[in-house]
């Protein structure tokens, strides 16, 4: 799959959820590109932004869209990459502040 039908398949099923990729459209594109080699190397689109462990059942968590985008979102505007974010975000109503990884210590090193 390539980049555009990749944003184009995410932008319509996540936006309808008030997820919306950032404006800065070379890190969208970066990003996806990714989530792409990441499906190509593990079988899954493993979060771009963190090590995947080869285990799909070891990398659940983090696989994109991962389950700490939603209280990233919330409270940051942004997910841990920047992919997704608010619409505030992307308007530049709220601060672009660090997301600090929620992923537990102990799912990285396992």
């Amino acid at each position: 799959m390539e980049i555009e039908k990749l944003y184009e398949m995410l932008k319509k099923t996540q936006e309808e959820k008030g997820y919306f990729f950032s404006k800065d459209k070379d890190r969208v594109s970066e990003l996806l590109a990714a989530l792409l080699t990441n499906k190509e190397r593990y079988g899954y689109m493993a979060c771009p932004c963190r090590l995947a462990s080869e285990d799909r059942d070891k990398d659940k968590d983090i696989i994109c869209p991962c389950v700490y985008r939603t209280p990233d979102v919330e409270e940051y505007g942004s997910c841990y990459c920047n992919l997704y974010v608010s619409e505030e975000w992307n308007e530049e109503k709220i601060p672009h502040d660090y997301v600090p990884e929620r992923r537990p210590p102990e799912k990285m090193w396992s």
